[in-house]
């Protein structure tokens, strides 16, 4: 089941963000995996869904936002013990709107990053917008290396079909 999330629920959401992010380190990439999941605060001001595991509590999540006109993917986090039940692409799946483009910014190279999102029908943006810049300028002044990164898109369904 997704359901827009619960106020009391956004720090149980950060717990599974950080503990998706623990597959970063074997990637080599400890630092993301020591990164600071998104504030209280920063989820708040966005919609949040999540997905309902069998216990009755999330175990993935998605926070959307509006991004030059399109629904933008800030975070969608999959609790390891859920991961490769295709609960992350019910998620975009669910905030997938018709007339919508949705977009995201990712790491390029990392296999459940670019080429997960590309299998979903993602493609590059080669051309990004004002909003996917500033939020790629903020990426770099965390320290993401704009090398590593990737802005995609995915086409609202009428231009897709």
């Amino acid at each position: 089941m997704i359901r827009l999330a619960q106020p009391a629920e956004l720090p149980y959401l950060q717990q599974i963000e950080i503990a998706s992010g623990e597959p970063f380190r074997d990637a080599g990439m400890p630092d993301i995996a020591d990164d600071d999941p998104m504030s209280l605060e920063d989820l708040a001001e966005h919609e949040v869904w999540v997905a309902i595991g069998a216990e009755g509590v999330p175990v993935a999540f998605i926070a959307v936002g509006d991004v030059d006109g399109a629904t933008h993917v800030h975070q969608v986090s999959v609790h390891p013990s859920h991961a490769r039940q295709g609960i992350g692409a019910a998620l975009i799946e669910h905030v997938t709107q018709a007339e919508r483009a949705v977009t995201l910014t990712t790491f390029r190279d990392i296999p459940w990053n670019a080429p997960y999102y590309e299998r979903l029908g993602f493609q590059a943006v080669a051309d990004v917008s004002p909003g996917l810049a500033e939020i790629m300028r903020e990426e770099a002044s965390r320290g993401l290396d704009p090398a590593t990164r990737v802005a995609m898109a995915l086409l609202p369904a009428q231009v897709r079909a």
